[in-house]
């Protein structure tokens, strides 16, 4: 790398500290200051890549025979990306895929819109909504730019300098790590705020994230609780936070697809 090239990022990150304090017009958090929309996607389809490239861990379910099962997602996740309040929904590329391991009760969305949904997931909820709610939140942590966000943090100049100026090696890395990111607790609760925001408009209930931490609460499982959901803030706190912010928005919705939901199911291995 140049001279001039490491102070014009030196430069960035410097000027990204105090960007980073300036208070947003809107109720969005900032966004990342190094990273690009370009760069998202970027990283998103490497890692893509690498989970298509690792059919041992990432098992993905074909869309051929198992066409029932992503005609279902497909209208959930339409649903969410509709709703007039995702705001990178035409720019990212929205893919899902369904991952077979009953065993895993996990979601994640990788920056550029590539959604990834376990099948223990769709088979320990109850109801189209709570799967919207927890997809919603996934799609929050994309639409909000929390990955990107979150490796500001976590990587140094030098990495992120490799990132920018396009090493492969490197950016390849990175992707295998952003399954397993973990976020901060303002983040999750961001991701959960906006699940309510994204589902509010449709004809969800809006606060089927909430519903999954009842019933792992109800379940005693409320000490375990998956990564992409994590155990900040605790599960009743942002059960009283998911349920307050769909107060406040005055959202409606009801439960109306129950048949459906257990169609998708049964379409599963």
């Amino acid at each position: 790398m140049t001279r001039s090239k490491f102070y014009l990022i030196l430069f960035i990150l410097v000027g990204g500290f105090f960007l980073s304090n300036c208070k947003k017009d809107d109720d969005r958090p900032r966004e990342p200051i190094l990273f690009s929309i370009e760069d998202d996607k970027k990283l998103g389809l490497q890692l893509k890549q690498e989970i298509a490239n690792n059919p041992q861990e990432y098992p993905l379910l074909d869309r051929t025979q198992y066409a029932t099962a992503y005609s279902i997602l497909d209208t959930i996740i339409s649903k969410v990306l509709n709703s007039g309040k995702v705001k990178y929904k035409d720019e990212f590329a929205w893919e899902f895929y369904i991952i077979h391991n009953d065993s895993v009760l996990n979601a994640f969305c990788a920056p550029g819109g590539y959604i990834y949904v376990y099948t223990g997931l769709i088979k320990y909820l109850d109801s189209e909504d709570d799967l919207a709610g927890v997809l919603g939140h996934e799609i929050a942590h994309a639409d909000l730019r929390h990955s990107t966000r979150q490796m500001e943090k976590v990587y140094g100049a030098q990495m992120l300098s490799s990132i920018l100026l396009g090493d492969s090696s490197i950016i390849a890395k990175v992707a295998l790590q952003l399954a397993a990111l973990k976020f901060s607790r303002e983040m999750e609760s961001e991701a959960d705020e906006f699940s309510v925001i994204y589902l509010c408009p449709t004809d969800y209930p809006a606060d089927g994230a909430a519903n999954f931490f009842d019933k792992l609460i109800n379940s005693g499982q409320s000490g375990w609780v998956p990564e992409f959901l994590s155990t900040h803030p605790s599960p009743d706190n942002r059960i009283d936070n998911i349920r307050n912010k769909k107060n406040e928005l005055g959202c409606s919705g009801a439960n109306e697809y129950i048949s459906r939901y257990q169609r998708l199911k049964n379409a599963l291995p």
